[in-house]
């Protein structure tokens, strides 16, 4: 093999390497925020304005920035559904105790359940509330807001089938109403109604906020992993991570930090976790506001949504609905949303760069899924699918690649020939290369087209819900996790765990899958024709070994694909070989097949041979020495 091709392959093999720790020490830099808006205020606008804006949860009246009642002991309204389980406090009406039914902080079904929402005396307050902002004439103490003492008018449990609503009336003849549903998953709907029964026409805004005081207590830092708030507005989708929302450029009074959308049509905004979310969605049709805020004073994350304000004739009754999603980013239940009309709801999952392969990646593995009812199977069909939807491209290569390693023999004597002049030796490389009609740069295809592939199904599996939890078999039953399994247990077979991920004694008692990753890349490395450099060899050499180590702390979902990708590799190139004729060994030893006498096809095949042997010993290759 000439040096240009020798040095192709070994760029090719060790982009992979390059990549992954580009990636992991350098991750993308943070998009520029703008903000095309003018910067939030935290005190009432006039009734003048389009759209008013919502107060921080501090009022600006000097009231207490957390409500002055506990929530825990504040009266409750119990909500009971199929997939959620917690409570509305009546202080402020706030969704504050939220547990998910389906989902357990860990594997056994003992651990407790996963909880999304939490109320101010809670560990990690994260609530969301509704309110109004006043307009001329009113002040905040005329309408409700984080501290309002509600009662419950109406219903007892907040059921599918039950419906609550609240009532609060002020000294000015408003009486507020909040009636509150939801459905079999994870969707709320909130109709705020205010009805005049004074004699003065009001105007007021109607706003819902989405608060939590403090980073998320399980937030991964991960860059390949979006955690922070969402704005869709109109259809252009905003990302703030929870580090930029505290050194926003945009600055607003008492030192509020935001980032605001002004939505004409349709939008939500709100926070997304690994694999939990929140967002406010008002009507579609319906213009709105869409902030993003950061208070320092108080360390608190809050996304708003303000509706335009509103004027309440005397006698008038005037509603604004707004929904609330509180939940797991299914892709199922999320996809059903966005086909009952939320605009592009689905993009609440980071799909990544790649996401045009991501995307139809997940769909295809989703669907596997569910009809092989194995996690660990349907990826290892998936990359059945793939590898078919790829053979018509990879042909030529593998031949190709059969093919220079059968003209390794006389690459060598080339190369003895030569004696170091390289001039001559790149010279009968190419005539040999245009002899046998070889194309030595086309081995290079196959791992080219792996590379978006294997980060797309990277990204599929560590982003999406449906990995978390995902039984394969045996002790395989996350593979959104590393290979539970290691030498230090036995590969399973001892009731104790292996080695921390994160430790560095995982990276040398590593576990089965990781094994025999570096097992079956070896045993594809010998089908592949091998450099002639020393130097060149020894890196290809070490290579399986060192992507055993290297992907052993990646999700165990993604190793068995990569197993899997190595095996299908190693039996198509095995069996192109034999379709031309060769017979290669687990050691990558080939040898013509044996040719019967009268045999037309293998007289045809031997007659084009001797293959690049002008020694006049065209059927036995001859050693290097």
């Amino acid at each position: 093999m000439d040096d240009q091709n020798k040095n192709l392959l070994l760029a090719t093999g060790l982009s992979m390497v390059v990549i992954l720790a580009w990636f992991l020490l350098f991750p993308p830099p943070e998009q520029p925020v703008q903000d095309p808006n003018a910067p939030v205020a935290t005190a009432p606008q006039s009734t003048d304005s389009p759209i008013a804006t919502a107060p921080t949860i501090a009022p600006p009246s000097g009231e207490a920035p957390l409500p002055a009642t506990d929530a825990v002991e504040a009266p409750r309204v119990k909500l009971d559904t199929p997939r959620l389980e917690g409570s509305i406090s009546l202080t402020g009406g706030r969704f504050d105790d939220l547990r998910l039914k389906d989902y357990h902080v860990e594997l056994s079904v003992e651990s407790p359940t996963v909880r999304l929402l939490d109320p101010v005396s809670g560990p990690n307050p994260y609530y969301a509330l509704q309110g109004w902002v006043p307009g001329a004439g009113l002040g905040f103490e005329d309408v409700p807001g984080a501290n309002t003492p509600w009662t419950l008018e109406t219903g007892e449990t907040l059921t599918p089938a039950t419906p609550v609503t609240l009532r609060w009336e002020n000294a000015s003849g408003l009486v507020f109403r909040r009636t509150i549903s939801v459905d079999e998953d994870f969707l709320f709907t909130v109709a705020q109604s205010v009805e005049n029964t004074g004699g003065t026409a009001v105007a007021l805004a109607p706003y819902s906020i989405l608060a939590r005081h403090g980073e998320p207590a399980d937030l991964k830092n991960f860059f390949v992993l979006f955690e922070g708030a969402l704005q869709m507005s109109d259809g252009i989708l905003e990302q703030t991570k929870y580090s930029a929302m505290t050194d926003l450029d945009m600055v607003a009074t008492e030192g509020a930090q935001a980032v605001v959308q002004r939505v004409e049509q349709s939008g939500w905004v709100g926070f997304t976790d690994h694999y939990w979310m929140t967002a406010l969605i008002p009507e579609a049709g319906t213009p709105f506001k869409s902030v993003v805020k950061y208070d320092a004073g108080r360390d608190i994350y809050q996304t708003e949504a303000v509706m335009p304000t509103i004027n309440v004739a005397p006698g008038e009754t005037k509603q604004v609905t707004m929904q609330l999603f509180a939940g797991a980013k299914e892709w199922e239940t999320i996809g059903a949303y966005q086909k009952a009309g939320i605009d592009r709801f689905l993009d609440a999952i980071d799909w990544g760069w790649f996401f045009f392969l991501t995307k139809p990646i997940f769909a295809v593995l989703h669907w596997l899924n569910l009809h092989i009812g194995n996690m660990g199977l349907a990826i290892i069909a998936l990359t059945l699918l793939l590898k078919a939807v790829l053979f018509p491209l990879a042909y030529k290569s593998y031949a190709s690649m059969a093919k220079m390693k059968e003209l390794q023999p006389e690459m060598e004597k080339i190369k003895e020939r030569a004696s170091g002049d390289r001039e001559k030796l790149q010279k009968e490389m190419m005539a040999l290369y245009k002899k046998e009609k070889v194309n030595p740069a086309a081995g290079c295809l196959p791992i080219l087209l792996q590379i978006p592939i294997f980060f797309s199904l990277y990204k599929v599996i560590f982003v999406t819900l449906e990995l978390r939890h995902a039984n394969f078999f045996g002790p395989f039953n996350d593979l959104s996790a590393p290979d539970p399994t290691s030498i230090f247990n036995l590969f399973g077979l001892l009731p104790w765990a292996a080695p921390d991920p994160q430790s560095i004694l995982a990276l040398v008692f590593i576990g089965i899958l990781p094994l025999l990753l570096g097992i079956s890349m070896w045993m594809q490395q010998k089908l592949n024709p091998a450099p002639t450099d020393p130097t060149q060899q020894m890196i290809f050499a070490w290579m399986p070994w060192v992507f055993m180590f290297m992907l052993g702390g990646f999700a165990s979902g993604l190793v068995v694909y990569w197993i899997t990708n190595n095996v299908i590799t190693f039996a198509q190139q095995y069996l192109i070989m034999r379709s031309h004729g060769y017979k290669p060994d687990i050691l990558g030893n080939i040898k013509s097949s044996a040719k019967k006498p009268g045999d037309k096809k293998s007289s045809d095949k031997t007659d084009k041979k001797p293959v690049a042997n002008s020694d006049k010993k065209p059927d036995k290759p001859q050693d290097s020495k």
